[in-house]
């Protein structure tokens, strides 16, 4: 039987059988819909010396009140959802399919607002968020820029709450505001998707953002329990070499005067240097190191996160998949 989507790209409504008939499964969560018209944002304008002479005009008061009303009538809190978490990854029209797949499509679909809940997809997440910062931000579609600046908000207050990985969020909000700076100074230049108040607003949201991260202070955790001052030293240096980030060891030196010596060992940074690059690598990218991340499945040409699962038709369904990277993300979706 055809059926009709709202887009002629869409394979079509998703529908499920139940004892009254077949019903069609709505693709916006009543529960986020619900706690959306409980949020309110308010925005503080915060900048710096290089971006204050974007806002530096005689109509600014107006022109703030229109970027926020703008800001409001497009509220970035609204995340489209999905039931499935899956997508299914095609670069041209086929006779099943027709149109083809995009970033902004695949960002929409899998569910990456509950994967910074999960602290083996948080890095991956944060570092997909920095990679779209940097080259695709204008590539998403109206919903998929709404669906980045929501997860951007979850993250951030994260940090905010819990204390962990700033050094990650601010790099990333510091591309972000990088990016959104060169748009705005060249707008016309290129193609934005949306109002260049909603813009000017995001980039004002970043600002705070990173306003609010620069003031963080670490609380001192005060506990009778056992420290790292009381581990012995075989174990802090296990402990050291384990660690695959070089920021990581630096900032662990800092904790007590033992760390500090360990960290500056010669053999430590020399293991480092062997696991980033190889022989002939002797430069920039080092290696990424992921607790978990999405998969891509070769025979379903899908992509989906490991534990959610994907309707796969494969004999041998785990000899199909393979672990996707940030940057293979990207480039599954360049045409």
């Amino acid at each position: 039987m055809p059926f009709l989507g709202q887009d002629w790209r869409s394979p079509g409504w998703s529908w499920i059988k139940t004892e009254d008939g077949w019903k069609r499964c709505e693709p916006w969560s009543q529960e986020l819909e619900r706690e959306n018209n409980q949020c309110n944002i308010s925005h503080s304008i915060i900048l710096n010396s290089e971006d204050e002479e974007i806002f530096n005009n005689e109509e600014h008061g107006y022109a703030s009140k229109k970027r926020k009303k703008d800001h409001f009538r497009n509220d970035t809190n609204t995340q489209c959802f999905y039931r499935e978490k899956w997508i299914y990854v095609h670069k041209e029209s086929t006779r099943e399919r027709h149109g083809y797949c995009t970033l902004g499509e695949a960002f929409n679909r899998l569910d990456f607002s509950s994967a910074i809940q999960d602290t083996r997809r948080f890095n991956y997440v944060v570092r997909l968020l920095q990679l779209i910062a940097k080259s695709q931000l204008t590539s998403l579609s109206g919903v998929a820029q709404k669906n980045y600046f929501h997860i951007l908000d979850k993250i951030v207050q994260k940090v905010l709450s819990d204390h962990q990985n700033p050094r990650l969020i601010k790099d990333l909000l510091q591309d972000l505001s990088s990016t959104l700076c060169i748009l705005i100074r060249g707008v016309g230049k290129s193609v934005l998707v949306g109002n260049i108040n909603i813009w000017i607003c995001r980039l004002e949201t970043v600002l705070s953002w990173q306003q609010q991260l620069q003031n963080l202070q670490m609380t001192k955790h005060v506990s009778g329990g056992l420290t790292l001052s009381d581990l012995p030293v075989h174990m802090l240096n296990n402990i050291l070499y384990r660690l695959s980030d070089g920021w990581d060891i630096v900032t662990l030196g800092q904790v007590t005067p033992t760390l500090a010596v360990l960290s500056e060992d010669r053999r430590l940074w020399k293991k480092l240097c062997q696991y980033h690059f190889a022989e002939k690598q002797k430069y920039y990218p080092t290696k990424e190191q992921y607790g978990d991340t999405l998969h891509f499945c070769r025979h379903c040409s899908i992509l989906f996160w490991k534990d959610s699962g994907h309707p796969c038709t494969a004999a041998d369904p785990d000899s199909c998949f393979t672990p996707v990277s940030p940057q293979h993300f990207i480039d599954l979706f360049k045409f």
